[in-house]
């Protein structure tokens, strides 16, 4: 075979035929050690997925990413717009996790703990097989006219896809505008929040889309995770690998025959049975090498693991290697740019974590009212108007606020009936003061105050504010 031949499959994706049509992806049915392993994770990410926006810890969302109100709750620990430079740092980490892990072991997120595989392959993909069957069953029935059981069979499968699509959507939602406000809207009913409903009817329609048609083109043509694994990979990256060396032997595949030596004859391990291609949920050929395609599923091991097993040769002519394990049989070990991601890692979580140990639970801003000097009072009072604003990071309401200055001898008065006020629950706490400070007590035209946040008479946070004087006052 020439060269060209060979490399044609690089030409285009897997699930493209010669006429530039889509090409249906029919896996087979994975079975395995891989496979059961994989079952074990994803159910306990689904269980993940759909529990976060449900758990509270310390009355904190899990998981909310509210971006319509600027709310996010990462873990627990809430997020406010004050606190965008700690979600900034939490989503380089992220990044930064995946790429080492991309780095070192290919697109093994992908495979294992992508949402998006996670669902079709361990939920849609499974209903399929239970409505449709098999891989050969699912081609007769594509290609057999619309009588009573292709009709039955499709109309129940779109039932099922859309319900399950229909709670990914509320969950989803759920994310986004918070659990209690979802579930505050279903007891309402629909027809008190059609503002919501719409969203809701359309998330609905994308997730069918995604899994019911789009389903491994997303992998393929929309992520740019897929893209971005063509720069990280080197040939030290552990990946979903066939052994060419040993598969191939010295005159390349052949089907096996009965009782023949191939060892003698020249032919691999590989007998050419297509079955890790069958299996494969974009369609593309291991045997070909690392492809765009190739989501590291761990399916086509399992499956050739199975044929070896019955052909009496050993396993592992697909497996998790790297490229100079197959050629020189190197081991794995950390590479400088491995260690270099590592390091900006730890240094990215160290600092995260110290910035959450300073944080406090309140914010608070003191802002000079917008075109305001300053005003001269009787006694030789100075007065300045400020505007506060108070954040209340925290579950619980912080009571009888009140505010005391630190470094001046003066007075702060609030515009309201009370000098103390509550700030709410995750809420915020809004006003006007003045702070009257005597002249004798200035030095010159700006002074620096700082302003303690008492409640209950301990002290929750200190903020900074430039008083304005009289120049001509100013103390030599």
């Amino acid at each position: 075979m020439e060269t060209s031949e060979k490399e044609i499959f690089r030409d285009s994706i897997g699930t493209i035929d010669d006429k530039g049509k889509r090409a249906w992806v029919f896996p087979k049915k994975p079975s395995g050690k891989y496979y059961d392993k994989r079952k074990v994770v994803s159910y306990l990410l689904i269980a993940f997925l759909l529990l976060s926006p449900f758990i509270k810890i310390n009355g904190n969302q899990f998981l909310m990413f509210n971006i319509m109100e600027r709310r996010f709750n990462i873990f627990g620990f809430p997020f406010w717009p004050q606190d965008f430079h700690l979600f900034v740092i939490s989503m380089l980490i992220g990044v930064i996790f995946i790429t080492l892990f991309t780095v070192g072991f290919g697109r093994i997120f992908c495979g294992w703990i992508c949402p998006q595989t996670i669902f079709l392959e361990m939920v849609f993909r499974r209903i399929e097989y239970w409505i449709d069957g098999d891989r050969n069953k699912q081609i007769r029935l594509a290609e057999q006219p619309w009588n009573a059981e292709k009709i039955r069979k499709r109309v129940l499968k779109g039932f099922i896809f859309l319900v399950i699509s229909f709670l990914i959507a509320n969950v989803f939602l759920a994310y986004l505008i918070g659990s209690d406000k979802l579930l505050k809207y279903i007891t309402d009913g629909p027809s008190e929040h059609l503002g919501t409903l719409f969203p809701l009817i359309i998330f609905t329609a994308v997730f069918y889309f995604i899994f019911a048609w789009f389903r491994e083109q997303v992998c393929i043509i929309a992520c740019p995770y897929g893209r971005l694994q063509g720069v990280l990979l080197d040939n030290k990256s552990i990946v979903v690998a066939y052994d060419h060396k040993r598969g191939e032997g010295e005159k390349g595949r052949q089907k096996i025959r009965k009782n023949e030596d191939r060892q003698e004859l020249g032919y691999g391990d590989c007998i050419d049975c297509f079955l890790c291609v069958h299996v494969c949920p974009t369609g593309i050929d291991i045997r070909n090498g690392t492809q765009l395609e190739c989501v590291n599923c761990t399916a086509c091991i399992d499956e050739c693991d199975h044929i070896m097993e019955k052909v009496n040769f050993p396993k592992g002519l697909i497996r998790y290697a790297s490229e100079a394990e197959i050629e020189n049989k190197e081991k794995f070990k950390l590479t400088a740019r491995m260690k270099g991601y590592i390091a900006v890692l730890v240094i990215l979580i160290g600092l995260l974590a110290g910035m959450l140990l300073l944080r406090s639970d309140v914010e608070a801003t003191i802002l000079r009212l917008p075109g305001q000097l300053y005003e001269h009072k009787d006694n030789n009072i100075i007065s300045n108007v400020f505007t506060y604003k108070l954040v209340n990071k925290t579950s619980k309401k912080i009571d009888n606020v009140s505010f005391k200055l630190r470094n001046y001898k003066g007075e702060i008065k609030l515009v309201s009936t009370l000098d103390n006020f509550v700030v709410p629950e995750q809420g915020i706490a809004e006003g006007t003061l003045f702070i009257e400070i005597n002249i004798s007590a200035l030095n010159g035209d700006k002074n620096e105050l700082m302003i303690e946040v008492y409640s209950d008479g301990e002290i929750i946070e200190t903020t900074t504010v430039n008083f304005l004087g009289p120049r001509s006052y100013k103390l030599k």
